[in-house]
């Protein structure tokens, strides 16, 4: 059974996340390069993450029920590189008395299924907690992240795969298959996850079954992996058919 958070709980997430990011990129070098984010280095990092939450910020407030252009984000970027963990910390304060400020069930555009501002919080607390290890690594720190958000980021994952697909994973719409599947194990926190490959795509759910494929390590580390920002390394058991994670691997990486 995975870890069963709510709207508060996403809120306090999102908003240690955006702290924890500011405090990272707080004196160090942004034209860093990030290498699991390939052509980016810590200030474009940093600019897209504060503009995805007053994106996210923004829609709520107006109550969007369409998505907003990007271009029609307010940015008010600062003038140097000096100025963007303030204006990181700046951006999450708003989003967070939006999503204080409304019920988690109010209607709002989202680009997964939920179409609500709870969807908002849960999304902006995984998007951040993936970032700041993005630049964790960015600047050869260790990774610290944390075990039950980990477990709910992947089902979170699993549950917009489809989503990210038609609108901008386009290679997620090839994990077909002829009923294999995938195991993943968290050691360090309550969570498995059983994926199976169909002719209509993928289904998963919770449980435990030796699968052709499992993958067995802590829930941080399984996070990273399914996001694509870690490879199989000794803190990752693979049993069985390692061809069918690479693939699954290569065609979800979002």
């Amino acid at each position: 059974m995975s870890i069963v958070m709510d709207h508060a709980s996403f809120c306090n997430a999102a908003a240690d996340e955006i702290t924890q990011f500011a405090n990272v990129i707080d004196g160090a070098d942004l034209s860093t390069a990030v290498p699991t984010c390939p052509g980016w280095d810590l200030l474009a990092l940093t600019k897209h993450l504060g503009v995805v939450h007053r994106w996210a910020t923004q829609m709520m407030r107006d109550g969007a029920t369409e998505r907003l252009d990007f271009r029609q984000v307010d940015r008010n970027l600062p003038a140097d590189a000096q100025g963007y963990a303030d204006w990181m910390r700046a951006g999450g304060e708003a989003l967070l008395a939006q999503l204080h400020g409304h019920d988690p069930n109010v209607t709002v555009w989202t680009w997964g299924e939920g179409h609500n501002v709870g969807w908002w919080a849960r999304r902006m607390a995984h998007e951040t907690h993936v970032h700041r290890a993005d630049a964790l690594l960015a600047l050869d720190r260790g990774i610290y992240l944390n075990a039950d958000l980990a477990v709910d980021g992947i089902d979170e994952f699993l549950e917009n795969l489809p989503s990210a697909a038609a609108s901008f994973a386009p290679n997620a719409a090839a994990l077909t298959g002829d009923g294999e599947t995938l195991h993943l194990h968290a050691t360090d926190a309550p969570g498995e996850w059983m994926i199976t490959l169909t002719a209509g795509g993928f289904t998963w759910g919770h449980g435990h079954s030796k699968g052709d494929v499992a993958a067995r390590g802590a829930a941080a580390d399984l996070l990273l992996l399914i996001y694509g920002r870690a490879q199989v390394d000794e803190r990752i058991q693979v049993f069985g058919g390692r061809a069918l994670l690479d693939r699954w691997l290569s065609l979800s990486a979002i």
